[in-house]
């Protein structure tokens, strides 16, 4: 690769910031050279990680974009400073509306405390038959594929059990053949938002079969909880949201419509996705299935810490939040680093999780790492799968008890067999298998 004159430092940073260092920024050919190849944005990032340390610049537009990877710049950011780095529009935004991941200000404040409730302590505890119940219905039907020899793709299943979960802890209902259809919508809005126009009518007009499925559906779901009450398994959160509009004339049924397709994004695309990624991995390191369950007897807390340590590996090497991107609403000093007003930040947890100067043997998977104290690092920022801070994902404690129930049942029985394994990852919302997932399942 040709070598290229190093650039000079980034504007001078407003006064209240000038005792500190610029921030190191990427050379502008390198940029250029990525934008005319055919790579992912990860990899121009990796590069910059490489090169410049754990806050570098790099400049996609008229203006630098900092990235941020190093453990103590990503507490910063998003643990100890969230009220300055603040989020702006998010890229689901056309899906979600004006859901919680999407919210600011006071609005979100309101929305995520009435939220946070159903997913800590008691509020956890009225979703767990609902988790059992969806991981018992995914094993059986596993069981029945074979014994039939029938090929699945573990993707799509992964997919259908984290919507039976989200939509069970909604409604009350279990997830049925015809609102199963009518959701593959939802994902797929979410596999074309990276690729969708910038302009916003026309982003939306490219998906506007899809948005008005997930609107109907929505629609008939909060009528039948408005009239019909509590499902088979009880009230769901949308019980809860209904409840909220008695109260707060601010859930109008078109915000409750988006707090609803929130949840369902929220609450199975990034549990599918790691559970997809999970079976993966043990098809490559089988000894660490094996070690799993060896850890103790079945229902032991034993196992269950050693299958955590499984999908906590995981989320190590495809973090559900593997990009944050925030906005600096003042001028400030990031670890030594001026920051601009208005720059915006990135921040990387999935860069961070990879790298040597963080994590020992970083490109090994190694789930004993979160069971032998001293294995993993402790300094804050170094582990955010699901982000820090006020904004990090509530439903964490959800999706840990989720993907457990599932694999507690899953591990023991069957082992899926791929006949192909995708390529690469396709970095969207989330970092997914780019490909289909085909496999046979034989039995432990």
């Amino acid at each position: 690769m040709a070598t290229h004159a190093r650039p000079g430092p980034l504007p001078i940073p407003p006064r209240s910031a000038r005792s500190a260092r610029p921030v190191p920024e990427l050379e502008p050919a390198l940029v250029r050279d990525w934008q005319a190849g055919e790579g992912e944005l990860i990899d121009l990032f990796a590069q910059a990680h490489a090169r410049l340390g754990g806050v570098a610049a790099l400049r996609l537009g008229p203006h630098p974009t900092v990235l941020v990877t190093a453990p103590d710049a990503v507490q910063h950011v998003l643990a100890l400073r969230p009220d300055l780095y603040v989020k702006r529009s998010h890229r689901a935004r056309l899906l979600i509306g004006d859901g919680v991941l999407a919210a600011t200000g006071d609005a979100w404040q309101r929305q995520r405390r009435l939220l946070q409730s159903q997913f800590t302590g008691r509020g956890m505890r009225r979703w767990e038959r609902r988790i059992t119940e969806a991981a018992r219905t995914t094993t059986a039907r596993w069981a029945a594929y074979a014994r039939d020899g029938q090929v699945l793709d573990v993707g799509e299943e992964m997919r259908r059990f984290a919507l039976d979960v989200i939509w069970r802890s909604l409604t009350g209902h279990p997830l049925d053949p015809g609102t199963e259809e009518e959701l593959a919508a939802v994902p797929a809005v979410v596999a074309a938002l990276p690729s969708l126009p910038a302009d916003g009518v026309a982003a939306r007009g490219a998906v506007a079969g899809e948005l008005a499925r997930i609107d109907a559906l929505s629609s008939r779901a909060i009528a039948a909880a408005r009239s019909a009450g509590a499902g088979p398994d009880g009230p769901g959160l949308l019980h809860v949201l209904l409840e909220a509009a008695e109260t707060s004339p601010e859930y109008t049924d078109r915000l409750i419509r988006d707090e609803l397709v929130t949840l369902l994004v929220a609450g199975h695309e990034t549990t599918a996705v790691t559970l997809t990624w999970l079976h993966l991995l043990l098809d490559r390191h089988p000894h660490a299935r094996e070690r799993a369950l060896a850890a103790g007897p079945d229902g032991s807390t034993e196992r269950r810490a050693a299958v955590q340590a499984l999908v906590h590996e995981t989320l190590r090497f495809y973090p559900s939040a593997w990009i944050l991107p925030r906005h600096a609403a003042a001028a400030d000093v990031l670890t030594g680093y001026a920051i601009e007003a208005g720059t915006d930040v990135l921040v990387c947890p999935y860069l961070t999780h990879r790298d040597p100067g963080t994590w020992e043997d970083p490109a090994r998977f190694d789930p004993d790492r979160f069971l032998t104290p001293g294995r993993r690092p402790t300094r804050p920022g170094s582990y955010a799968p699901f982000g820090l801070g006020p904004r990090a994902c509530l439903g964490l404690q959800f999706a840990l008890r989720e993907s457990t129930a599932l694999l507690e049942l899953l591990l023991p029985a069957h082992v899926p067999h791929f006949h192909s394994v995708p390529a690469g990852a396709a970095y969207g919302i989330t970092v997914r298998p780019d490909g289909p997932t085909p496999a046979s399942l034989a039995e432990r």
